[in-house]
């Protein structure tokens, strides 16, 4: 497959045979293929901040590919990097695998609707297993840059979740992972609805992410928890989504 020759054609806004837009953020193009094996990912210029951060950090989709492959090397489920290259007008694109999985999000809110009988078990089953996975990234030193939940996808498999990470560009690695980071990622994570999940339902998912972090104290874990709470609740009534 010539992928450059493909990226032109998607960065034209010409969609070959079969491809399809996906929502995205308006920084990035995204491009799906037919059988959805394949995504195209087009990282449009942020402005001269942005440019600034590539010299020291690398582009946003090196980046990607760079986070991409720390996290498989790492035994963290990511896409696979299959192509990239540059466009003009200094803009960049990557081609990644797909994971298997959909997004917690849809887990939560389409799937597993009912809150009684095997539904609600695995509903459980789904935020303990979130809570262990993240808290396995955030102990091997990894941050994810936007844990929102619609950028983890789970799949079920074997009686367990296995979970994916998506939309790495923006992650950060360093041993041990920084306290304000894992405060921030956990507010992400708080920011699904009360009608998405109950106060019991975050503390099972936070129960479990503890339990990976042995290197913090009770106190630590505590202050993490309530903060990463309130910090998500006062973003939701800002947001009118909450009284």
């Amino acid at each position: 497959m010539n992928y450059q020759a493909l990226a032109e054609t998607l960065a034209d806004e010409r969609l070959p045979e079969g491809w399809r837009m996906v929502g995205s953020s308006v920084h990035a193009r995204v491009a799906v293929n037919g059988d959805g094996s394949v995504y195209y990912k087009e990282f449009l210029p942020r402005g001269p901040l942005e440019r600034l951060k590539a010299l020291v950090r690398g582009s946003r989709a090196s980046r990607a590919r760079t986070h991409n492959a720390l996290l498989q090397q790492a035994g963290f489920r990511a896409p696979d990097n299959l192509a990239w290259g540059k466009l003009p007008a200094g803009r960049e694109y990557l081609f990644s695998s797909t994971v298997p999985g959909d997004g917690v999000t849809t887990w939560l809110r389409d799937t597993l609707i009912e809150r009684h009988g095997a539904d609600l078990a695995q509903r459980r089953q789904l935020l303990r297993e979130l809570g262990t996975f993240i808290g396995r990234m955030h102990a091997a030193g990894f941050v994810h840059g936007d844990l929102r939940t619609s950028n983890v996808l789970a799949e079920f498999q074997n009686s367990h979740f296995q979970f994916a990470l998506i939309d790495n560009e923006r992650n950060v690695f360093r041993t041990p992972a920084a306290g304000r980071a894992m405060l921030r990622n956990l507010m992400q994570l708080n920011m699904l609805l009360p009608s998405d999940v109950s106060h019991r339902d975050r503390m099972r998912c936070f129960c479990a992410w503890r339990t990976q972090m042995v290197e913090l104290s009770d106190t630590e874990a505590r202050v993490l928890g309530l903060r990463a709470y309130q910090w998500a609740m006062e973003r939701l009534r800002a947001k009118g989504k909450v009284q």
